[in-house]
């Protein structure tokens, strides 16, 4: 390493261009990236879908679900199997392992899904692929007083223009239902022309079509032949034949049908500040840019709004690059603001020109770390920005150490080359490894298990290239600058302004000096020579520390609520219910959605125009798209209603947040009538549901009872909120049977039920493509016909020879309930309890574990595989975690085994060097007093300890070690020489001084911007910068005293086994009591 030092002092020009292609590169890729507001993550999970319309969710597990579940089995790279049956398709979500690769087990999957012989006809062809996550960019509104098909066509135009816009590949309209051609034919009509369904749906197909008939090789050349018939729009299906009588007489489909080109029966609808609405939304696909596409569509919107009809509106409803910029904007200000504190500090107790580039170091690491994001596969975002936050004051560190020697060796030497190459590498080891050491530390950030391991990893990766470019930095373009600065015969050296600078800077740095050896050096002694008791008292303050965690007076939660710009209600009403009492619902729930935002204008002293609630928006038969891709094409249900407040950026809502706003919404709401749910959230993003428990078994009606159980058990705790589970009730159901005496007509119950699905639901008689549109054309009966019990009663059915029987006479009829879905897991039926917690008043970590201990026998836990918490009155029912919590012990447990290897690392990184087995130990026993600061720094901020909280910590253990490094390492090194033990510890603690506090502080206070914010959008990355700053700082002092009196208590103890022949410890009066290399901080 000295060589490569050497040969970089020696050519300036090579250390320039150095630093020139780092920060070029790094200036080129930050061009070039987009920004996101969250990681895009990866899940790992193979989704399959195989819908089988019309059928119910038992018929769906049983048919479907099952088969699937069947063919899976075994396969070695899965690690959980969840299928949910619903009417009409079956969803089977197959989880990865970790460590298998995602395209050898999709090819396994979908050959072993293809290989399914056995499926009901009427099912459809599987589909199967990795799910992806994809963010929203940005959703548009159009609404305005007029029909579903005006708002549908206009909104598909506007789609198709977006889609030709730059950047953006993939938008989808939704609230609008799926077009259909229905073909409504009634029963006697049937009987008159003596059809049946499946002749007016063969005659389509027979007439409907586009056939490529081969070509003809003429002489001239090739023709080709195709026949060109296929119908696409309603009044093509009207000429249609489907009758031919041998007189030539002919009956077209027109003749005998009804033939409706409209849209799918259904429930959906939506509504924006209560006119009736569609959206057009833009979705994120692979490195396109939030904010790029936003902006291009909202140029579209203000240019498109000039052209509208009259009564119809076009807004921006989602804007996902608002928030997006905000937050990354208000992360960039404290990182501006923390790197010139860090400046400041620099150059107030180092020369300007020395401060000047030690600082060039931040900016330095930070361009050559983004120069290889591409390559890393990360973009800009929030995380990476906080990060960038975290290293200001880490990547500094060791070119503070390499500056500060170079900066003192230049009193004792002839030449500042001298100096630069002797500086750096005396501290070359001690700052190579002490960066290893940090690397190692984040080592368990990178490895995270669970759905967040891949949102949290992006810190570590960042961190850790920074590190990377801050060692070539320091060791080869630092000394080359300090070797060749000016220091006299500079450009305005004797102007006023520079010559009071340097005596400004002379008194603080002069005063550093003086407190290191008139005031830390008599103190440090004292300690030395009570190294027992100073031992003590460092145990007493970790025990203090630990305490105010046991005792509740600092709380740990997994994962806080993020602050949103928008409020959601979710109705869930049984299902099949009449779509009228779901909008009675609904309009009560808008009603006090109302009432709040006057309530809130009130409040703020503002005029309802200018209330924060700036737009109420209504669904009605669909969620409000929270998906992470586009939502799947449906006609609605009539059971589910979902309203949301767009609400006003935070600072104009003083004191009225999200979480806030949404339990106001929820008392002005009160009980909605029939509802089975209703759930009130405003997180902007979670973890999963804070309440989250999953319950497995066989027999459903226990399920049903333990279910019940736990929901009664968890409302008795104060901040539970919205508690629901996913066993609901479905339709009702009419079970149906074929009577012996129908088989002597040659009817089976194959015939029965065919006829019975061709009249109710209907017969597909073709799918045909109408531009973007996937169109069914079905034919079934009038919706007249449909509409009672008595229908079905009143029905013929035709036998094999032609003949006609009453329903009656050939089928049996029972009646039930079906469900309204079946979720599976690994092989067994699951129902999951979930529900919201006002933080305010409990958290999930008090509440699961206090639920436990009531619900769980004795040595069962949730956590647990071996010993499943089970309950005695429910012996066939298991409960394990889910949401929130499910992940808290991923990550947790993840953590756990992640950081005792990285502890180990740590261990070796210091052993090497040190040339020791006990030096390491003494080293990193500041790592559980930077936990101690941290956790003392919450308690004084008055933040609880949150997830961010523990990974700040961790990453603080490879941080706090590298000035107890530096300081052991001299100490080494000062023994080596012959200097008395007691004065060895002592000289090195008086000249690592300044060296250690500036490396503290500046890791303090680059953070001090992040950690007095009062923004919500960075509340979330606080806790994390508080664990960082404060554990620095407190570890500080541990370096400075215990690691000193550790040092010593080795030697005691060596002594007192017998290990070493050591004599006795004392203070010395001699030469080497004085600081072997003093600095002249007046000079250079």
């Amino acid at each position: 390493m000295s060589r490569s030092i050497t040969w970089f002092v020696d050519n300036p020009v090579a250390a320039n261009l150095l630093m020139l292609i780092l920060l070029v590169g790094g200036s080129f890729s930050l061009l070039s990236m987009h920004k996101e507001e969250f990681p895009s993550i990866e899940p790992g999970i193979i989704q399959i879908s195989i819908p089988y319309l019309g059928a119910a969710p038992a018929e769906v597990e049983r048919a479907v679900c099952i088969r699937v579940e069947e063919a899976l089995e075994g396969l070695d790279s899965i690690e959980r199997l969840t299928a949910n049956a619903v009417e009409g398709a079956c969803s089977v979500f197959v989880e990865v392992l970790a460590d298998a690769d995602l395209s050898t087990a999709l090819n396994e999957v979908k050959g072993r899904i293809d290989a399914i012989t056995t499926f009901p006809a009427e099912t459809e062809k599987p589909v199967v692929s990795s799910m992806q996550f994809r963010g929203k960019s940005i959703s548009v509104v159009l609404s305005g007083e007029t029909d579903e098909t005006t708002l549908k066509l206009l909104a598909e135009g506007m789609r198709d223009d977006i889609a030709g816009l730059q950047g953006i590949s993939q938008v989808a309209v939704s609230y609008a239902r799926p077009w259909e051609i229905s073909i409504e034919i009634s029963e006697h009509v049937l009987r008159r022309y003596a059809l049946t369904m499946e002749d007016v749906a063969t005659a389509i197909r027979r007439a409907s079509l586009d056939l490529p008939g081969g070509s003809i090789k003429t002489t001239g050349g090739e023709v080709l032949i195709r026949s060109q018939g296929q119908a696409y729009k309603g009044f093509d299906f009207e000429r249609i034949e489907v009758l031919t009588r041998g007189d030539g007489s002919k009956v077209t489909l027109g003749e005998v049908a009804v033939v409706k080109d409209a849209f799918q029966e259904g429930f959906l609808r939506a509504k924006f500040d209560g006119q009736r609405a569609v959206t057009i939304t833009v979705w994120r696909v692979g490195d396109e840019d939030t904010i790029t596409s936003a902006n291009s569509v909202k140029a579209y919107v203000d240019q498109k709004s000039l052209e509208m009809p009259e009564g119809l509106s076009l807004d921006v409803w989602i804007d996902e690059s608002v928030p997006l910029n905000r937050r990354i904007d208000a992360l960039t200000k404290n990182a501006y603001a923390g790197l010139m504190l860090v400046l400041l500090i620099l150059t107030t107790f180092l020369r300007f020109k020395v401060a000047l580039w030690v600082s060039a170091g931040i900016p330095i690491a930070v361009m050559g770390a983004i120069w290889m994001f591409p390559a890393a596969g990360l973009n800009i975002s929030s995380l990476t920005v906080l990060a960038f936050i975290l290293v200001l004051g880490i990547v500094v560190d060791d070119a503070i150490v390499v500056g500060e020697r170079i900066f003192a060796f230049e009193s004792k030497v002839a030449s500042k080359r001298e100096a630069a190459i002797k500086g750096t590498s005396e501290v070359v080891t001690p700052v190579v490894f002490g960066v290893l050491t940090t690397m190692a530390a984040f080592l368990p950030i990178l490895i995270i298990e669970g759905r967040m391991g891949a949102f949290f990893s992006v810190i570590g990766w960042v961190v850790v290239i920074c590190l990377v470019f801050s060692i070539i930095e320091c060791m080869l373009i630092l000394p080359a600058h300090l070797s060749h600065r000016k220091t006299e015969g500079y450009a305005f050296e004797r102007t006023h302004f520079v010559q009071s600078w340097i005596k400004f800077q002379t008194i603080f740095a002069n005063a550093l000096q003086n407190f290191a050896d008139q005031i830390y050096r008599p103190f440090l002694v004292k300690t030395l020579e009570w190294r027992w008791v100073t031992w003590a008292v460092g145990t007493g303050v970790l025990l203090m520390a630990l305490a105010l965690v046991a005792s509740g007076r600092v709380v740990f939660q997994f994962f806080p609520s993020v602050e949103g710009d928008r409020v959601y209600a979710t109705l869930l009403m049984p299902e099949g219910i009449n779509v009228a009492l779901t909008e009675q619902g609904a309009q009560q729930i808008e009603n006090a959605a109302k009432a709040l935002r006057r309530e809130i204008a009130e409040d703020l002293g503002t005029s309802l125009n200018d209330s924060p609630v700036k737009h109420v928006f209504a669904s009605i038969g669909s969620n409000a798209a929270r998906s992470s891709g586009p939502p799947s094409q449906t006609a609605g249900g009539s059971h589910l209603a979902e309203i949301v407040l767009d609400l006003a950026p935070i600072e104009e809502r003083s004191g009225w947040t999200s979480s806030r706003i949404a339990n106001r919404w929820r008392d002005l709401t009160g009980p909605v009538t029939d509802a089975v749910d209703l759930q009130f959230s405003a997180d902007s993003f979670s973890a999963g549901d804070p309440i989250s428990l999953q319950i497995r078994g066989k027999d459903v009606k226990e399920l049903e009872r333990a279910a019940f159980h736990l929901k009664q058990e968890l409302g008795q705790f104060p901040g539970v909120l919205d508690l629901s589970d996913s066993f609901t009730a479905g339709k009702r159901e009419i079970q149906l049977d074929i009577k012996p005496e129908a088989k002597s007509l040659g009817l089976t119950l194959n015939d029965l039920a065919r006829q019975v699905r061709q009249a109710f639901y209907g017969e597909e008689a073709q799918r045909i493509q109408r531009g973007t549109d996937d169109v069914r054309v079905m034919v079934r009966y009038p919706k007249s016909e449909r509409e009672s019990i008595s229908n079905l009663e009143n029905m013929l059915i035709r036998s094999p020879s032609g003949a006609e029987v009453p329903f009656s006479a050939v089928a049996t009829v029972s009646y039930g309930t079906s469900y309204s879905n079946i979720t599976r897991e690994n092989q067994q039926r699951v129902i999951t309890v979930r529900g919201d917690i006002d933080r305010s008043v409990m958290t999930p970590e008090a509440l699961m574990p206090a639920i436990e201990k009531i619900l769980c026998e004795s040595q069962t836990r949730f956590a647990s595989l071996d010993q499943p918490c089970k309950n005695a009155l429910f012996p066939g029912v298991r409960y394990r975690l889910g949401g929130e919590q499910l992940e808290r012990s991923k990550a947790m447990s993840s953590l756990s085994k992640n950081v005792l290897l990285a502890l180990l690392i740590i261990y070796a990184l210091l052993a090497v060097p040190l040339k020791s087995y006990l030096q390491p130990l003494i080293i990193m026993s500041v790592i559980p007093f930077g936990a101690v600061g941290a956790i003392i720094g919450h308690y004084i901020m008055g933040w609880n300890l949150i997830f961010f909280s523990l990974l700040g910590i961790i990453a603080l253990s490879g941080v706090v070690v590298n000035a107890s490094l530096v300081l052991v390492d001299f100490v080494n090194r000062q023994r080596t020489e012959g200097v008395p033990l007691f004065d060895a510890v002592t000289n090195a603690g008086v000249v690592r001084f300044r060296p250690i506090i500036l490396t503290s502080v500046t890791t303090f206070v680059g953070l001090i911007p992040l950690m007095t914010n009062t923004d919500p959008e960075t509340f979330m990355f606080i806790p994390m910068a508080i664990s960082l700053a404060f554990g620095v700082l407190f570890s500080t002092v541990i370096t400075l005293f215990l690691v000193p009196s550790l040092y010593l208590m080795q030697n005691d103890f060596l002594g007192f086994i017998g290990a070493e022949d050591v004599k006795e410890v004392e203070p010395s009066k001699s030469e080497h009591a004085q600081s072997p290399l003093g600095v002249n901080p007046a000079k250079g």
